[in-house]
Parts: C-alpha cells; structure tokens; sequence
C-alpha cells in the first residue's frame, strides 16, 4: 500500500484545486493508494510539528508538495528518506518569506494569521540542514518557468540530480496539472 502525504503552499489549504484533482485522479486510477491531505497550519512553527507528527504517526512512503509544501516536502523526504514530487517548489524560503512578517491572511479559508521572525528563523535553521541533497531517484520536480512567485531556475539547480521537467509557461499555480498524473503515477509506482 502506497501512501501519499501532500503538502499544500503558504496560506492555502487541503481544498487546493492541484491537491483535490490529484485526490480525485488517485480514487478513480488505483486501488492501493491512500493520499493524506491535511490542512496544514498557517503558522510555521506549528506546521513543523504538524508535519513531523504526521510522518512519525501516518508513515507516508510519499510526499509531494507545492511551493512552501514544497520546501516542507524537500525537508521531510531527506529527514525520513521517502520519495518527494515538488511542484514549483520553494527552494529557500526564507529570504522570500520575509514579505509576509505581519499579519496575513489565508487565501483559502479567509484565516487571519501572524507570521514573526521566530517562524523564519525555523525555516532558515531547515533550509541549512538541507543546503545539500541527495535528490537521485527519490526526487522528481516539475516546474513551470513562468512561476510569478518562484524562479523556477533556482529549483533547476537546487535539485541537480532529481528528475526535472520543466514546462516553459505556465504560472505559480502549475497550469493543467491533471496532465502529469500518469508521470506521478509512474514515478510513485502507484497501483
């Protein structure tokens, strides 16, 4: 039995469009796969513990991410060894996250959150101990090069070594994403 655990990005949630195509596509094409889609916490440092506690108690042999739940993906995959599909993933975020100091709001469900230094802080103590890789055959990237939010070229070099596909177009939000199930489906040999 295959389980998925998918990571939503930064101020979204389970209701994502890409994580409820994927979810309906994994009920309708195989019959041994489980996909988790929590709605992980807007707060970071929270999210961490959300995200260990998962791995520790759900013992996920996947997990894909998207932007921040990307990021997350990439750190969690190396911390426990399984297999990681990032879809325009951040690489380090907390350089870009900067922006967000203050009060937000969740995009999704309309939330209002604060994110603080202490949150980046964790992000960039993360970012550190994942500094270098070893993407090989457990790491597959799918990006679009005209991410508005991410360059798409810090991935590239970021996860030398995964399998990349790159669309050149697209956007953040990974356009016709129902069209790489079968290179997920391949690539997590699902059934």
């Amino acid at each position: 039995m295959t389980k998925i655990l998918y990571l939503h990005g930064f101020a979204s949630s389970a209701d994502s469009t890409k994580a409820l195509q994927l979810k309906k596509y994994i009920e309708l094409h195989t019959k041994q796969t489980n996909i988790l889609i929590p709605n992980i916490e807007n707060n970071i440092l929270k999210a961490v513990d959300q995200i260990n506690l998962l791995m520790q108690t759900e013992k996920p042999t996947a997990l894909i991410g998207s932007s921040l739940g990307g990021f997350y993906g990439t750190y969690f995959a190396e911390e426990y060894g399984v297999k990681f599909i990032g879809i325009n993933p951040a690489v380090m975020p907390p350089a870009q996250m900067s922006q967000y100091l203050g009060e937000n709001k969740n995009y999704s469900t309309g939330e209002k959150f604060i994110i603080n230094q202490d949150q980046l802080d964790l992000l960039d103590a993360m970012a550190e101990k994942i500094k270098t890789i070893k993407p090989g055959s457990n790491y597959m990237v799918l990006l679009q090069s005209l991410d508005e939010v991410l360059d798409y070229r810090a991935a590239l070099s970021f996860y030398r070594g995964a399998y990349l596909n790159v669309t050149y177009g697209g956007s953040h939000s990974f356009e016709n994403f129902e069209d790489y199930f079968q290179k997920i489906r391949l690539f997590l040999n699902l059934h």
